[in-house]
């Protein structure tokens, strides 16, 4: 499509732009006085703009009074999604803070590596995490009174531990002195930070990418150009968009597509987000059902339980009109399949990274189906190079890597220069995915970095290979990605065992001792790593790990070695 993108403002900060409306750009779509923003699935409470607004306001007013927060400082959430998810975020903003967001799922030693990194000067965070939380907290100094319980709904009194509640926080604002909000100069919003995001980047190692003010406005903008918010391109009834139109969230939003994705771009183009802390399938049918949901986010886990799962003829789905499919690549035999359940969608999938802000391209207005197998269209304001592995740029067709420059590229590694220095290059990100163009759609090929994504999260395998190294029976271990059709990949180790460990296996098949080395192993992950990071690939005992002179794993060599019997452990997350 003509690249018809109307620069973002520059000036303003993320609750600025979303809550007051500043900017007036020409793509906002116009929200009526009885549109709610949020519905919480749960208990259908409804949320409209202007309370958005004024919660936001009064937990700014508590954050100045009690914590002074300054310019730079940094809030962490660690929550399942939650109404006041947003508003937390967007107080920070209004003080000039720095939000960081981290998965409610994560272990007290995952959580303690995060800290370490952003240094917090506040924590909103669930009841459901404290038990990793608080150790997590003490070990990197942060006190008990500045963590504050987000879902404290009503309570005016302490919370477990004596933590502050936010609902009472809300509720004694009106008694505080008004904060001073931070107002940016032009040009400034390009270069302050409004989100630390976690991604495992191009490298493997987990970081925290820094997103500014302008990234977020910009993407959203993109977005918004690209869906021709606001333009009667088509009769009402064929738009994309339309008014009264309603998006289910079940994607975090700690997560990068759930955070730009749902809670900003569409709040931004007028939809109501009917949030849900977790996703449960059937009530996920429900939900739908009941709101008349038009709009879903999906990852193509999501897309395989509609296709196969046969509880889906119970409920009335025929209200969606449109689905996204990102986070992972979508089969061209699935996309198929869901149109087969759900035939008169407009359905195709986007591709981007944390450090896109989530977005590079999406199926385009002119496609009700994107083209089978592809990522879509680079989004307005987008750049994009194929680099072949000589270093000369890629003709159509032709594989390489993939850089990209736009407004929606991050600022860097949060505290990591290196990391930046070789991953953002001269206003280029270097995405580490191979791709090839052909007639304007964008194919990814396979991924060039190590990272597996299990269900969209990015699970880094030299992560899981530090903490098997740990194992007193291992001596080696390499962990690869194998396809899965419910997850897209799942971990899987290859473990060299030490020699005494592994001599009672030499020139025998002793199948109790296999699986209690596997068994031991697997719990050895599983009681410090997140869920998704389990070795649910399964785990396979070889003699040595593939190794390039330089020492770096030949994982190629790994994919090629599985075997059709491995006597993995395999469980669905």
């Amino acid at each position: 499509m003509p690249d018809s993108l109307v620069p973002p403002p520059d000036n303003l900060s993320v609750a600025q732009f979303l809550l007051d409306g500043l900017g007036n750009h020409v793509t906002r779509a116009q929200r009526s006085a009885s549109t709610p923003c949020l519905i919480d699935d749960d208990s259908g409470q409804r949320v409209y703009l202007e309370e958005l607004r004024t919660r936001a306001g009064k937990i700014a007013t508590a954050m100045n009074f009690y914590w002074k927060l300054g310019h730079g400082e940094i809030v962490t959430i660690i929550s399942p999604n939650h109404i006041d998810y947003g508003p937390c975020a967007w107080a920070t903003h209004r003080l000039g803070g720095i939000v960081a967001t981290l998965g409610p799922m994560l272990t007290a030693d995952e959580i303690t590596h995060q800290l370490r990194i952003a240094r917090p000067s506040i924590i909103f965070v669930h009841s459901e995490c404290l038990a990793s939380v608080l150790p997590a907290a003490g070990l990197v100094g942060l006190h008990p009174s500045r963590i504050i319980l987000i879902d404290g709904i009503g309570s005016s009194s302490p919370g477990p531990h004596g933590l502050k509640n936010l609902d009472a926080l809300i509720q004694g604002a009106d008694s505080l002195p008004r904060f001073n909000e931070r107002i940016l100069a032009a040009g400034e919003a390009k270069n302050t930070i409004a989100f630390l995001a976690p991604s495992s980047g191009t490298t493997g190692t987990q970081k925290a990418v820094m997103i500014s003010h302008y990234n977020v406005i910009s993407i959203v903008i993109q977005m918004a150009t690209s869906s021709r918010l606001n333009e009667p391109y088509a009769p009402l009834e064929e738009r994309r968009f339309r008014p009264g139109d309603i998006c289910y969230g079940f994607l975090p939003l700690f997560h990068i597509y759930g955070l730009l994705c749902n809670l900003h771009f569409m709040l931004y183009a007028g939809l109501t987000l009917v949030l849900t802390p977790k996703f449960n399938f059937e009530k996920f049918l429900a939900s739908i059902e009941k709101y008349r949901i038009t709009h879903l986010t999906l990852v193509p886990p999501q897309v395989v339980l509609l296709c196969k799962e046969p509880i889906v003829k119970n409920y009335d789905l025929s209200s969606i009109r449109m689905c996204l499919v990102a986070a992972a690549p979508l089969s061209a035999s699935l996309t198929q399949e869901l149109l087969q359940i759900l035939p008169n969608i407009h359905l195709g999938q986007g591709y981007g990274l944390t450090e896109t802000c989530g977005a590079t391209s999406i199926f385009p207005l002119s496609q009700k189906i994107g083209t089978l197998g592809s990522a879509g269209q680079l989004l307005p304001g987008t750049l994009a190079k194929v680099v072949k592995p000589d270093g000369t740029l890629a003709t159509e067709t032709e594989t390489g890597e993939l850089y990209i420059k736009g407004g929606q590229v991050a600022l860097g590694y949060y505290g990591n220069e290196e990391a930046t220095r070789e991953t953002f290059i001269d206003g280029w990100l270097k995405t580490g995915d191979q791709v090839y163009f052909k007639d304007g759609d964008i194919f990814v090929v396979e991924r060039l970095k190590e990272l597996i994504k299990v269900k969209g999260f990015q699970v880094p395998p030299a992560e899981l290979e530090g903490h098997l190294l740990i194992h007193p029976k291992i001596a080696d271990a390499a962990v690869i990605g194998v396809p899965d059709d419910y997850s897209g990949e799942l971990p899987m180790a290859f473990i060299v065992l030490k020699p005494e460990v592994a001599a009672p296996l030499k020139g025998k098949r002793d199948g109790r001792l296999e699986k209690q080395l596997r068994e031991d192993i697997f719990k050895h992950v599983a009681s410090a790593k997140s869920k998704h990071k389990w070795l649910t690939g399964g785990i396979q005992f070889i003699s040595a790990i593939p190794r390039n002179p330089s020492g770096k794993i030949l994982r190629r060599l790994l994919r090629d070695q599985i075997s059709q019997d491995t006597k993995g452990i395999h469980a669905r997350l």
